[in-house]
């Protein structure tokens, strides 16, 4: 059991690393975030994150991704934008 804010920090470090690189990413990337897109925010957050080390790997997996998709219409993708 953990009693003390020190303690805390102490068993898990990185949990707080990680909360405070994604605070400081919304804050310095966009500025505020809107509740109705936060699961958006973060799932862009976790691509980033998990990969940090290798940035070329998050670009050939995006061209990856754009490769297999079909174009989306504007028309969905305003449908996608609402809540």
């Amino acid at each position: 059991m953990v009693r003390t804010p020190e303690r805390a920090h102490r068993v898990a470090s990185n949990v707080h690393r990680v909360f405070s690189n994604l605070k400081a990413w919304l804050n310095g990337t966009h500025h505020g975030v809107e509740p109705r897109y936060l699961q958006r925010y973060l799932d862009e957050f976790v691509f980033r994150f998990n990969r940090r080390n290798t940035p070329i790997v998050a670009f050939q997996t995006l061209l990856g991704i754009s490769n297999q998709k079909a174009p989306l219409p504007l028309r969905d993708l305003v449908v996608l934008s609402q809540p």
